[in-house]
């Protein structure tokens, strides 16, 4: 199982080009930064649990500039979206900026989606919250055929373009992989049906466990291999024991959450993480 970190990356945290620069030289396979365009100050949807909404969500860097950065400066790490939130995107600008990182990157990327909790701000970019993962599996579907093919269309209720033509081309065929966030049944389902992965938090470890035994079910039942099909826990605790445990599972990557500060925070946190790496 590899085993990656990710963070909040914000003007007052550790420069995301020198903690790719850490990452890659203690042997992380991958890192991951998250994406909210913005928080209105409104504050309707409660974010998880009731708590208070930390404040490194307001201070997000856009993912794909911040990756971009990351990977510039390294050679073989991994990097990804946990999550990029496209149904506040334009479909056709968003694979475009997929396409041209995995290319820069040399297949390296990896797009982690999610329906978001926000309710007000997907409304400032026209996204309607109970509508959300149709225009999800349209965006994602459409973007496969924008990837994949040298005339692209696609016919959706919310996503709509004639024969097209879009370049560059993914490096990763058919495309980089597509990794759905979420821990419902639903979520699951989508995954089986129309993602390359699934995006559990790790905030409840036996649901991974169970989780990924319904997902193989569901992947059964559809008849697609699981080989085709990841499992990345996102926010994963750093506990030896855990990690066995999803090891031996079949959980494709961990992921440990650094906290958005400075590199004499994160850098000791990494130094004492490593021993985790299975070398």
């Amino acid at each position: 199982m590899h085993i990656g970190v990710c963070i909040f990356a914000t003007e007052y945290a550790i420069r995301i080009d020198e903690l790719a620069r850490e990452v890659e030289q203690r042997g992380f396979e991958s890192l991951w930064v998250p994406e909210h365009t913005h928080i209105p100050t409104s504050r309707r949807s409660p974010f998880a649990g009731g708590q208070p909404l930390p404040e490194e969500y307001k201070h997000t860097l856009d993912p794909f500039v911040a990756l971009m950065a990351a990977a510039a400066v390294t050679k073989r790490l991994r990097v990804g979206t946990g999550i990029c939130l496209i149904i506040e995107r334009d479909t056709i600008t968003t694979a475009k900026a997929v396409a041209s990182l995995d290319l820069l990157s040399n297949g390296r990327f990896e797009l982690g989606i999610g329906g978001g909790w926000n309710a007000e701000e997907m409304e400032h970019h026209g996204t309607i919250f109970k509508s959300r993962f149709q225009r999800l599996r349209e965006q994602v579907l459409a973007m496969k055929e924008l990837w994949t093919k040298d005339v692209a269309e696609y016919h959706g209720d919310f996503v709509d373009f004639s024969p097209s033509w879009s370049w560059p081309k993914p490096v990763q065929k058919p495309h980089p992989p597509v990794l759905l966030g979420g821990e419902s049944g639903y979520t699951l389902q989508r995954v089986v049906d129309f993602c390359d992965g699934w995006f559990p938090r790790g905030r409840n470890a036996d649901r991974v466990l169970t989780g990924l035994a319904e997902l193989k079910e569901r992947a059964a039942k559809a008849g697609r291999d699981m080989k085709t099909i990841s499992t990345s826990v996102f926010g994963a605790a750093p506990d030896a024991a855990t990690l066995d445990t999803w090891a031996a599972a079949g959980v494709t990557r961990a992921i440990l959450r650094l906290p958005p500060e400075g590199r004499d925070k994160v850098l000791p946190l990494l130094d004492q993480w490593t021993k985790l790496l299975k070398k």
